[in-house]
This record gives C-alpha cells, structure tokens and sequence, in this order.
C-alpha cells in the first residue's frame, strides 16, 4: 500500500511539475509578444481550484485530471473578439510569433531537462561501476569475448562509470545503423582490452526483457551468506517461525550457496509450500513456508519478507561510485546529456515504427508512476534524473508532426509559409480528428504494455 501512494504521489508531483513548465513555456511567450492569454490549466477536466491575475485576468486553474494541460489565448476561431482586441488575438499574429509561441512550450521542456541534469550532477550521482557477473551463452556478449569480471570502461567514444551511463551507452549503440562497435573492457587482473560486438540486424537487442540482458550480461551482484537480518512483521518467513540470525542451509532438499540463491528459489515458487533447513545457534531446524504471490514487473514471484544481514564489509563499498562535477564543469555536461536523450528519443520512436525495436517498450501512466515512485526512493538524483528524461520525452513527442500537438501546428505553419495563406479550416479539421485518432491509438497501446507488465 505505501508503495501504491509513493507512486501516485510521485507521478502527481512530477506530471504536475512538467505540464506546468510546458504550459508556462507557452504562457510566457505568449505575454511577452503581447498575445492575450484567457486561461493557464494545469490538469483537465473539473477545476479544483481557481484565481484570476494580472492586467488581463488571466484565469489561473488546477484541474482534477492531472495528465496534460494548456494555455488558452485569446483567439478570433473560438469566440467573438472585441474590435479593441482584436490585435492580441493569437490568430491575429504574423507567422513568427504564432510559431515562436507554439514552440515554447516543448523548447521550456528542454530547459528544464538541462537544469535538472546540471543539478543533479553538482550534487552528485550515485551509481555502481558496470562490472559483469555473468555472460549468458550464445549472447552478443559471449560472441564478442566478454567474461565475468569485466569492467565496461567505453562504449564506442562513451565513457561508462555508471551502470546508468553503460546501459545508455549501449542503447545508443544498438540504436545506430552500425552493424558492430567496439566495447573496452578491463577484466578482474586490471588488463584492458578491446572487444568488437557484432550485430546480426535482427533486433534482438532492443525486444521485451531487457537491454542487458538481450545484450548477453548480468551485472555484478555481491555474494551474501544466506542469513536473515531482520522479518517483516506478519510475512510468511516470519509466521514460519523464521528468527534474525537464521542460516539457510537447505531448501526441499537442494543446498542453498548463499542469499542470491535463497532470492531466486523462493521467487521461483509463489505460494508453494517449502521445507527450509536453517541452522540457529549451532543447531538445525526443520520449517515449513509458503511464499506470498506478487506481482513484479508483470510476473508472479514468491516473497517471504526477509532481509539480508550484511556484513561487516560491505562488498558494495568497493563498486559504489558517484559521478559529479563543478557548478561550470556540469553546464556542458548538462546540455550534451539532454541533447544526447533527445536523440535517442527520436531514434528509439523510429525503430518502433520500423519494427525494428519492439512497441512494448512504450510506457503509459502505470509505468510512470511506477518509475517516479521507485526514483523518489532512490533519493534527489534518480528523481531528477527521472523527471530530466520525461521532460525531454514530452519535448520530443510534441514537436512529432501530428494535428492536435505543438508538431502538428508548426506543420501547419510550415505550409503557410510556403504557400503564403493559411491552412483552410476544413483541413485543418480533419488532421485534428486524425491526430486524436493516432494518439488515442497511441495512449491504448501504452495502457495495454502497462497492463501485461503489472499482470502478465
């Protein structure tokens, strides 16, 4: 339950952060070209809450469904305008102010995404160096030569610190028309080498499951003893009589090597029964459990709700690393990491419309809200880092060429320019219905990918 209100409150905060920056963006500009604006939303539907400001009495609102917004100008199309007016109306406006202000809204959405890079990165990144753990056979990985150990350095030209910065690496990499690039490595003796990964044009890397693990690698994990450090009150270990310091030596017969093992065998069975051999003071117990089913990632796992006790020397602290730079030293930093997920925005939307990369890569609201809930967790870099990706999202997806978004008008626009009048309403009309249609199908799509995911 406190997961669930986590995420909604974290997908709230973050939708309500960007559609305002976007809205503003419009807002803004708007203002200062001296176009009137009537209406600033943030939300749709029902108003929660409302106030007028400024000059013009400019309505300000917060609305009930917080998944989008607008800013609502004053406009001959719409309504009836007083002569007085008609000057400010936005319909009224040469071509470069009605498309400087169309574009605002997704350029504020890119501004944004540079300022919470370049926050983040002063403060600082926590991530964990891309150590391999395992190569899985017949892999991309296992045909370039990688071995467990290996320590990415670069993908191409890319440094990767970070599991966060290789994963990137790598996407971009297989989002690329190269059909192989180079991987440098430095194994567990500190020797460096140079591994050459061939693709074989069949996508495979970018289908359900995983880029790592399409890829071929597992990342390092640490090797735990199997022993309980504490029990969630009420939880199947706990009702089983399960006690902090508890040693998992057997599970149905199988030895258990260490907690990794434990983790995985009791995934592997929700709400089946097992016999659990522990050792408790010297002596060995029999118990009996039955793991709880939950959902993960829309697949069924056992849980018993059982930590690990950790010992005394951390095996984290070794492969802990935190990426940070200088208030000035991150500005450029910032700009080429926005310019860089912009790119691969639109690169990964193409190869969804090629087929070349699997459509249930798309995220809808139950995904979102998940990733905000899990970044907020995490602490002030995975949110900021979160809210940096979906804000350049929204500023990508908005300047697409589909009728009814901020690409859609700068459509119409471009064709007024070339053709000297503007686009006739009759037109214009049927690519606002074609643009509902397409996003609709669009929203659907995302809706069922978070559907299957949360429930298989």
């Amino acid at each position: 339950m406190n997961s669930i209100l986590i995420s909604t409150a974290a997908f709230v905060v973050a939708i309500g952060v960007l559609v305002t920056v976007h809205e503003f963006g419009h807002f803004w500009v708007a203002r200062k070209l001296g176009v009137k604006v009537l209406r600033f939303s943030v939300g749709f539907g029902k108003p929660l809450w409302s106030r007028r400001f400024g000059d013009d009495e400019t309505e300000l609102v917060v609305a009930a469904i917080p998944l989008g917004g607008y800013v609502k100008m004053l406009d001959e199309r719409e309504a009836e305008v007083p002569e007085a007016e008609r000057h400010r109306a936005f319909n009224r406006q040469p071509l470069s102010t009605r498309i400087s202000v169309v574009v605002a809204g997704p350029l504020f959405n890119f501004l944004f995404a540079i300022l919470a890079y370049w926050v983040m990165y002063v403060s600082g990144v926590p991530g964990m160096r891309p150590v391999v753990g395992e190569v899985l056979p017949s892999s991309y990985a296992e045909q370039a030569g990688f071995r467990a150990g290996d320590e990415l350095l670069a993908v191409q030209d890319t440094g990767t610190p970070s599991w966060e910065a290789a994963i990137l690496a790598l996407l971009d990499a297989g989002l690329s028309d190269q059909t192989s690039f180079q991987v440098g490595v430095r194994d567990a003796a500190g020797d460096d080498r140079e591994l050459q990964v061939r693709l074989d044009g069949s996508g495979r890397l970018l289908e359900k499951g995983g880029l790592l693990e399409n890829f071929g690698i597992r990342p390092w994990r640490p090797v735990y003893p199997a022993v309980i450090d504490r029990l969630v009150e009420g939880s199947p270990g706990a009702q089983a009589g399960m006690r902090s310091g508890d040693r998992v030596l057997v599970a149905d017969g199988a030895a258990i090597a260490d907690w990794n093992a434990w983790v995985e065998y009791v995934r592997a069975r929700p709400a089946e029964p097992i016999s659990v051999e522990v050792e408790r003071d010297g002596t060995a117990l029999m118990l009996e459990l039955t793991p709880d089913a939950v959902q993960d990632k829309g697949e069924t796992i056992g849980r018993i709700g059982a930590y690990v006790r950790l010992p005394d020397d951390d095996q984290h602290d070794t492969m802990r690393v935190v990426v940070r730079y200088g208030p000035l030293e991150a500005a450029p930093v910032a700009l080429g990491k926005t310019w860089e997920m912009s790119l691969l925005t639109l690169r990964t939307l193409w190869k969804m419309i090629t087929g070349r990369a699997s459509v249930e890569n798309l995220s809808g609201p139950i995904s979102i809200a998940q990733y905000a809930g899990q970044s907020a967790v995490i602490g002030l870099a995975a949110f900021l880092g979160f809210l940096a990706i979906v804000s350049v999202s929204l500023g990508v997806l908005n300047l697409l060429p589909i009728p009814i978004l901020d690409g859609g008008h700068l459509l119409y626009y471009l064709v007024e320019l070339v053709k000297g009048s503007p686009v006739s309403e009759t037109v214009q009309l049927v690519g606002q219905r074609v643009g509902i249609v397409i996003l609709l199908m669009l929203m659907t799509l995302a809706f069922y990918n978070d559907l299957t995911r949360l429930f298989g």
